[in-house]
């Protein structure tokens, strides 16, 4: 049967509990996902004077046709765009800042250095997000930015990251979209502290300066990251989960919740709920930890479409920023985005093609019988068939015939830098 065929086919299976499969799609194809450049180059960057990728961030592998210019960045990002149904977002980092060959130090970062990279997002009609970078650098190097005890530099981190709200502010009147400016930190102590609170002071202290300088909101969203550990900072992380969600709520900031960034136990969908019940916006970055932050490939298993269904079943398609953030470098670059990204979005098709409120129901009425048959029934229903339309639909490639272009580009393109 053709694509359509098997369409029709799966909209019958899905009206019968009053699912719109067509309004679905319409919904779905106006979800952005914010993907982030430095999964192209393994977060290298294009500082003229480069430093080595510190802060306990590590990239594994040597896969050829890594991106070591802007033009490559963006000529692989439109690469994996094509293939990735709908219309999305793409997240820089400070260290992708074009500076024509002049040291410019990160807390001298202006939105002139970035002007290529928007007149590209227009280009595409994407829009942009933005992150400071505090590491790989030589006032990082021993593991403190914002709370680091040297009030030089912490003051540089500060303006460094006022920078970067200012930098994100013109992202958002440029391309008519706000962007989300997005502060992590790698700050804590590899052996047990003897003080836990004066670093969470100054980190405090820190974040009040850099706020303090306003920024409209209609271009410029702020939020703050945590962690639960990193390499170099495994028994204390200043920027915790609760320092920054008590902050972020006092503060009137969003939460950025890392899929990586919790203990084992831990998983970010079950926080979803919790967060917007207080929040009117939450961010997210889905990546794919195994045993640590290791930010590998998302695919599409349990826990990503755990995080999707928390995000429709609650309605908050409007109100959940969607990032990525992953860097494998043992695998191509491009097929690395397109298969992140790809099953994003189909965790949020499935969570679509689901009868949420009926199961909210039967879970009021007590009916756990029903509601855990249907719960499973549902994860065998044709959701493959509605999928395949709607890349069909937005003219990307359907099923795996997208990783026949990705080869195609390695020849002509990757393995010929």
């Amino acid at each position: 049967m053709s694509i359509q065929e098997n369409y029709e086919l799966a909209k019958k299976a899905y009206e019968k509990w009053g699912i719109n499969v067509d309004e679905v799609i319409k919904t779905l194809k106006n979800v952005p996902i914010s993907i982030h450049c430095w999964q192209g180059d393994d977060i290298g960057g294009f500082e003229v004077n480069p430093n080595e990728l510190s802060g306990g961030i590590s990239v594994t592998g040597n896969y050829p046709g890594k991106a070591s210019t802007p033009e490559e960045l963006r000529a692989d990002l439109e690469k994996a765009l094509s293939l990735i149904p709908g219309k999305h977002r793409v997240n820089l980092h400070a260290i992708y800042a074009e500076t024509n060959g002049e040291v410019v130090e990160r807390d001298q970062l202006e939105p002139k250095h970035f002007e290529n990279w928007v007149k590209w997002a227009k280009e595409n009609g994407l829009g942009l997000d933005y992150n400071p970078t505090l590491f790989s650098h030589p006032k990082a190097n021993d593991g403190l930015t914002l709370s680091h005890p040297n009030q030089e530099i912490r003051e540089f981190w500060i303006n460094h990251c006022i920078g970067s709200r200012k930098i994100g502010e013109y992202f958002g009147k440029e391309l008519g979209t706000p962007a989300l400016t997005n502060i992590w930190i790698p700050d804590g102590y590899k052996d047990i502290p003897s003080d836990r609170l004066t670093p969470r002071k100054r980190l405090k202290d820190s974040l009040d300066k850099i706020f303090a300088v306003e920024t409209d909101e209609k271009y410029n969203l702020d939020a703050v990251e945590s962690k639960v550990f990193g390499i170099g900072s495994e028994s204390y992380v200043v920027g915790s989960h609760e320092f920054y969600l008590n902050y972020a709520m006092k503060n009137d900031k969003l939460c950025l919740l890392d899929t990586g960034h919790y203990h084992p136990t831990e998983t970010v969908s079950n926080k979803i709920s919790s967060m917007l019940l207080f929040s009117e916006k939450l961010a997210l970055h889905v990546s794919r930890p195994v045993r640590w932050d290791s930010d590998h490939v998302v695919i599409l298993d349990d826990e990503l479409k755990e995080i999707a269904l928390e995000i429709v079943r609650n309605e908050a398609v409007d109100r959940v920023i969607i990032g990525l953030d992953f860097f494998d470098a043992s695998i191509n670059r491009v097929a690395a985005w397109t298969i992140g990204t790809r099953n994003m979005i189909k965790a949020l098709l499935s969570a679509m093609l689901v009868p949420n409120e009926y199961l909210k129901q039967l879970q009021e009425e007590g009916n756990f019988t029903e509601r855990l048959a249907l719960m499973e029934e549902f994860k065998t229903y044709p959701f493959g068939a509605v999928w395949d339309y709607y890349c069909e639909r937005m003219g990307v490639p359907v099923r795996e015939s997208w990783l026949e272009e990705v080869k195609a580009y390695e020849q002509e393109v990757l393995l010929k830098r």
